[in-house]
């Protein structure tokens, strides 16, 4: 259990120092809509929700996905990327317009 603990705390200790990225979801809309990252390097996305339904941060190009609660935070790492755009999507409001995460 010690050894589980100290792994987590690992985890979270490397995730804090990571380029970091804010996102709000908001029933279906983005803000920003476009982040723009560097190629090349691990990102760190931090997620709230600050609508009053329950959101999914959803990527397939980046294979991720994350549910939150309306008020709810969370983040996703997302490994070194190549120069291109990457679509995302909130998995609960599919009729509204994506978002694009643009390495450069």
């Amino acid at each position: 259990m010690i050894g589980l603990a100290c792994s987590l705390s690992a985890a979270a200790a490397f995730a804090s120092d990571l380029l970091t990225f804010k996102l709000e979801m908001a029933d279906g809309k983005f803000k920003p809509a476009r982040i723009e990252v560097p190629a090349g390097q691990r990102i760190k996305i931090e997620i709230h929700n600050v609508g009053k339904t329950a959101a999914e941060f959803e990527s397939v190009e980046l294979r991720k996905e994350k549910v939150l609660a309306p008020g709810a935070q969370s983040f996703v790492v997302i490994a070194p990327l190549r120069p291109g755009e990457y679509k995302f999507f909130d998995d609960f409001h599919l009729n509204m317009p994506q978002g694009v995460i643009v390495a450069k």
